[in-house]
């Protein structure tokens, strides 16, 4: 039962796996000047990265948790989303409006994955 941290700072691991399964803390997008859809996918782009890294991948996400600015986004993020999830993958999901840690972000997403 051993847990693995990846990337430890002193607030967070960007990555935990505990038998078999891996978390992910929250992501943000890559670039906070962009649209709800650009925030969305530069989003899921680096939850892929982190899941590649942690031996897992798209279709083994067990949940994800959105957190959304504003609730006005949920439509334009859902068609990030609906392109991004495979086919018969679509993990337990619950989203969210949350205030967030800085005032340009429009969405996060929290995820816990099983490994490959």
């Amino acid at each position: 039962m051993m847990i693995e941290r990846i990337e430890t700072k002193q607030r967070m691991s960007r990555i935990v796996k505990h038998n078999g399964t891996v978390y992910l803390c929250g992501q943000v997008c890559k670039d906070a000047e962009q649209g709800i859809s650009e925030q969305t996918q530069t989003m899921l782009d680096k939850v892929d990265a982190l899941l590649l890294q942690a031996g897992s991948d798209r279709e083994h996400i067990l949940s994800a948790t959105i957190y959304l600015k504003t609730m006005d986004d949920f439509k334009a993020m859902n068609e990030v989303w609906d392109n991004w999830v495979p086919a018969g993958f679509a993990p337990a999901r619950a989203c969210v409006q949350a205030s967030m840690a800085r005032d340009v972000l429009l969405v996060e997403i929290s995820v816990v994955a099983a490994e490959k």
